[in-house]
């Protein structure tokens, strides 16, 4: 069923509706004047905004809630067992991923996507963003909230269509863009691809599906992108931290949680630009942006303004307490190679401590990358361990938060690290934490509630160091 402007009185009900990704669908199905339901297990901010818009929200799965429904669409994280996918086969109503309503909605629209197992949302938000500064009034939908328009949903009047693509489960494979960004390729979502081979197959796979008069934006320093590209017979732009690809950077320099880098076009000196965002990984973030920017004819000067004012997207190193004694931050981070990476970024602050607290997502990825994990944290000096995220997974023998801080006291026995029930950590930290200490909350589930009580609370830790 085609999801165009002429189905009013159509009905599209969506399993998950509450989540970062189900919930930017709702919101353009509302914008284009769509009647919405949806159903989620709590919720939240997300739910609460789109009830605002009009949708009904149910809370909890119940077969009931489809009924009367012209269209299912069901999130990645919602299995083919749930009872009202059960009730959609039952009576016929046609259901579809998340990815196959997104491409729908991308019909007769010039495409951008963004893949990558890690930097997606950031790069996609970025993008968004230099559209947007460019007037070209861009469709958005991407997994984070951009904080400049405060959404992760954005009806445009333009002709492009921003998207961040979700490798999880394959349904990338919907798309057929234009112009494709690829950030790297790593060992993530154990649980759809085999191995490496495989995910590297399936990414090429997405690649050869950008239109033929379109170009693909690719980071050099990934080694599983490098493979691709070695076979890869059609247009791209490549882009490495190193010099060797297209766009490069050098004198590079980070100030806080922001830097600045000279740009290069193949051995073209561009100019100096300066990105509202810490750690190098962003500033690779930032090549692939600037790339597509000026493949689009958008001018340097508003591809430097947008880069430099550019405010990130929520819970990707986003400050929720900032004073002269103490810095509380919030961050995504839920595989080792995001870890290491936000850490990294972290020490161009120059504080006394950083505290890393971390909630592990998913039994199957905590068990599957159990020794990565504990090797993430060596930039920290301080870690808190709290239980496992399921995401609706079923708990695993021999995987849990207590087997992962067991496996990182062994690794680093000299560190100091607790493992915490989550209703406690706050309380935990503000115990321990003195001035000069940074606390950053790291995962992919609701470890983010950690931080926002540690920032309500953290101004009787001032009054009682003055006192």
């Amino acid at each position: 069923m085609a999801m165009n402007r002429g189905k009013m009185d159509k009905r599209y009900h969506l399993i998950g509706i509450c989540g970062i990704g189900m919930s930017g669908i709702a919101n353009l199905l509302l914008k284009r004047g769509m009647k919405i339901s949806g159903s989620d297990l709590t919720e939240g901010k997300m739910g609460s905004r789109l009830r605002e818009l009009g949708a009904e929200i149910f809370i909890g799965h119940d077969a009931k809630h489809v009924r009367g429904a012209d269209l299912v669409i069901y999130s990645s994280a919602i299995k083919e067992d749930n009872p009202e996918i059960r009730e959609a086969k039952r009576l016929g109503i046609p259901f579809m991923k998340r990815a196959q309503a997104l491409a729908n909605l991308m019909q007769e629209e010039v495409v951008i996507t963004v893949a990558g197992s890690h930097g997606k949302t950031t790069t996609a938000s970025l993008i968004s963003y230099l559209l947007l500064e460019a007037g070209f009034s861009p469709t958005i939908a991407v997994g984070g909230i951009l904080r400049n328009i405060d959404t992760n949903a954005y009806l445009g009047e333009g002709k492009f269509f921003v998207a961040e693509a979700d490798e999880s489960d394959g349904s990338f494979l919907y798309y057929r863009p234009k112009y494709s960004v690829v950030t790297n390729i790593d060992y993530e979502h154990l649980d759809y691809y085999r191995d490496i081979d495989h995910a590297r197959s399936v990414f090429g796979e997405f690649l050869n599906n950008t239109a033929l008069e379109g170009c693909i934006f690719v980071s050099r320093d990934d080694a599983n992108l490098r493979k691709i590209l070695s076979g890869y017979k059609r247009r791209y732009v490549s882009f490495s931290l190193k010099e060797g690809a297209d766009l490069y950077p050098r004198n590079i320099e980070f100030s806080g949680l922001s830097a600045q880098f000279d740009c290069f076009l193949r051995d073209k000196f561009l100019g100096r630009f300066a990105l509202g965002l810490g750690g190098v990984h962003n500033v690779s973030n930032a090549l692939a942006v600037i790339g597509l920017g000026l493949e689009l004819n958008i001018g340097l000067d508003t591809i430097k303004k947008a880069l430099l004012n550019y405010k990130g997207a929520k819970r990707r190193l986003e400050i929720k307490f900032e004073g002269q004694e103490y810095l509380v931050i919030d961050d995504y981070a839920h595989h080792p190679t995001e870890i290491r990476a936000t850490l990294a970024a972290l020490k161009n602050l120059k504080k006394q401590r950083v505290i890393a607290v971390f909630q592990p997502h998913r039994y199957s990825r905590t068990g599957f990358l159990l020794e990565e994990f504990t090797q993430s944290f060596d930039a920290a000096d301080y870690v808190v361990i709290t239980d496992i995220y399921p995401a609706g997974e079923v708990p695993v023998r021999g995987v849990s938060g207590r087997i992962l801080y067991e496996r990182l006291k062994a690794y680093a026995p000299d560190k100091e690290a607790h493992f915490l029930p989550k209703d406690e950590i706050a309380g935990h930290l503000l115990k321990i934490i003195r001035p000069g200490d940074l606390v950053i909350t790291l995962g992919a589930g609701d470890i983010v509630k950690v931080a926002e009580e540690l920032a309500e609370n953290i101004h009787g830790v001032l009054e009682r160091v003055k006192r």
